[in-house]
């Protein structure tokens, strides 16, 4: 597969959740103190993401 989740420790030594795409970041969460922690916000993005609505604020 081409997508991923990965947990990643940042210069402050939290832990953050980024999704990638081939070898591009596409998004990543706030950091997190525990991994377990990250580890949530991907089960809750797996969970809720699907049904998520798009809102587009731009004004064209």
């Amino acid at each position: 597969m081409a997508h991923r989740f990965e947990i990643r420790q940042n210069k402050k030594g939290e832990y953050v959740a980024y999704f990638c795409y081939n070898a591009e970041t596409m998004f990543w969460t706030e950091g997190y103190a525990s991994k377990a922690s990250a580890r949530n916000a991907i089960e809750s993005i797996l969970k809720n993401g699907p049904g998520a609505e798009i809102v587009d604020t731009t004004v064209e």
